[in-house]
């Protein structure tokens, strides 16, 4: 099995980021062919600040390590150290319709979101995704649900490619975590866990006990005081189970009897605290890693090596088949 994937750097990740991807990764990565990518060319194509972009990198890294993530089993590296990425996507984009791009969800939701700055390369963006995945054949791409669509185009580019050049590419399925796939925001359980629905939306690996508390206090709920699992009537507190069933590894319904006779408020305390000591070994591995910056610039240049022995001998391959 070969696995790709990878996270914008757009500052330190959270507790979403984390369960939905990087927690499953951890475990890919012992018995998988892994490649795991800082994706800063996705990162791009909505509004950013450039004197930020290599802070964000270093801290997705530090994330990255600080997670589990082992450079001795896994290849981790930066997308725009690596130009053969951006080259096929050129490739690919002249095999992909345009109505394929026009349908994907996420343009929508962005462009809604950045409504001054709709570029090409938002439109164009799941076409670069999958050339990070078919540039180096893999298989299997673990993400978050919504992601899913672009890895189905994905498939499409693949075969698009096969049946006109003759079969080089794999078609990747898609690999969601078992459940977490999509933690929901603090404030909004309607919405996927982002940063740019507010501070109080989502629980940062690198938050302090007492911030964790205090988003924790302030989370919505639902109406009622049921600690149940029941994603259409109660999706606030559905979504704080979720968490705390997947930092525990406890069942959900092991969960829901504990607290059988209690309220909102001692099951919000007590999962703060389930959060808090989860993020522990975390935090304590990345502060190392501050200390020592220059040892993880090494390792991504060391992946960026790795990852570019793959990529240039597979980008020849394909300019052959196309006639390049």
């Amino acid at each position: 099995m070969k696995i790709f994937s990878g996270i914008q750097p757009t500052g330190t990740l959270h507790i979403g980021n984390y369960l939905g991807a990087i927690k499953q990764w951890v475990e890919l990565q012992k018995k998988a062919d892994c490649i795991f990518s800082i994706v800063d060319l996705h990162a791009i194509t909505i509004s950013y600040d450039p004197k930020q972009m290599q802070k964000n990198i270093l801290s997705a890294a530090m994330d990255y390590l600080a997670a589990g993530l082992d450079p001795k089993k896994c290849i981790i590296f930066v997308q725009s150290q690596v130009k053969e990425h951006a080259e096929l996507a050129w490739l690919l984009e002249s095999l992909t319709p345009m109505g394929e791009l026009e349908r994907m969800t996420q343009f929508k939701e962005k462009s809604r979101q950045n409504q001054e700055n709709v570029n090409a390369g938002l439109f164009a963006y799941p076409v670069l995704m999958a050339a990070d995945i078919l540039l180096y054949k893999a298989d299997t791409v673990p993400v978050g649900e919504d992601q899913v669509q672009h890895v189905e185009l994905t498939r499409v580019i693949a075969r698009k490619f096969n049946n006109k050049f003759g079969k080089y590419f794999p078609e990747p399925k898609t690999q969601l975590s078992k459940s977490g796939a999509r933690i929901m925001a603090l404030n909004n359980p309607l919405q996927k866990m982002s940063k740019s629905l507010g501070p109080q939306s989502y629980i940062a690996l690198t938050d302090s006990p007492e911030i964790i508390r205090e988003k924790i206090k302030t989370a919505v709920t639902d109406s009622g005081r049921e600690v149940k699992y029941d994603i259409k009537n109660k999706p606030a507190i559905s979504n704080l189970l979720t968490i705390y069933s997947l930092f525990t590894d406890k069942a959900i319904f092991e969960i829901e009897k504990k607290y059988k006779d209690k309220g909102y408020a001692d099951f919000k305390k007590d999962l703060a605290e389930v959060i808090i000591e989860g993020l522990a070994d975390f935090q304590k591995k990345r502060k190392d890693l501050e200390k020592n910056p220059a040892k993880v610039k090494k390792i991504l240049a060391d992946g960026a090596k790795k990852a570019q022995k793959f990529s240039s001998a597979n980008i020849k391959e394909i300019k052959v088949k196309m006639g390049l």
